[in-house]
């Protein structure tokens, strides 16, 4: 029987990534990432005008019909700046997980947005107002429903951090976080925030194979 160090060694040597990439070939994935970051948020921008322009009426709901309407404006928005701003920092601390990390992002925006332009319901009754102007006109529609960005995003960097126990914690704990603070908000629907798992996880496997050389990357650091 061979050795499973020995094993190990032929596997590793058969793939086509190596474990320590150079750093300009890290630098030049890091761009693409990048410019597949810029477009998704190109495409999530017409896709939640287009949304929130075609966007009907509110519809029932066994959660919200409920619960009071919270002013949650403060977590919404200052929260979701602070989990970015979380995530640069563990880019600019470890680099080599900046390619898988940023096409991940930037694969979860395009597909969210194609669920945007698909059904046309409209924000739910009594939803907390919250700035759709500015920087946050950029991001934010009010009719970019299905499924809760805020609750599938910290989800997806669970998925992406899951061998490194605390980032996994924390990730999962940002994700019900925001999931509740939607519900509280009447931000979202209840089928926007638990829907939002399920759709999440799909995605994290369609990335794992379409970036597999990024996802083999960030899975040899510790």
């Amino acid at each position: 029987m061979e050795n499973p160090i020995i094993t190990k060694a032929k596997t590793l040597a058969n793939t086509d990534i190596s474990l320590d990439w150079p750093h300009h070939k890290v630098a030049l994935s890091i761009i693409w990432g990048l410019v597949l970051l810029a477009v998704s948020l190109v495409i999530n921008y017409l896709a939640g005008t287009y949304a929130t322009e075609q966007a009907g009426s509110a519809v029932r709901d066994i959660i919200l019909d409920h619960i009071p309407t919270m002013d949650v404006d403060g977590i919404f928005i200052y929260g979701i700046i602070a989990f970015f701003v979380f995530i640069a920092g563990l880019l600019i601390h470890r680099p080599k997980r900046a390619p898988f990390v940023l096409k991940s992002l930037s694969l979860f925006i395009i597909i969210r947005s194609f669920f945007l332009v698909l059904t046309h319901i409209g924000p739910a009754a009594q939803t907390a107002a919250f700035p759709t102007n500015g920087l946050m006109a950029i991001f934010t529609f009010t009719g970019d429903l299905f499924f809760s960005a805020h609750t599938g995003l910290p989800f997806l960097m669970a998925l992406v951090f899951w061998q490194n126990r605390w980032l996994r914690i924390v990730f999962l704990c940002i994700s019900i976080l925001f999931g509740v603070v939607v519900l509280l908000g009447h931000i979202h629907y209840s089928i926007d925030v638990f829907s939002a798992f399920f759709i999440t996880f799909g995605i994290y496997k369609i990335a794992e194979k379409l970036f597999k050389k990024e996802f083999d990357l960030i899975n040899t650091l510790k």
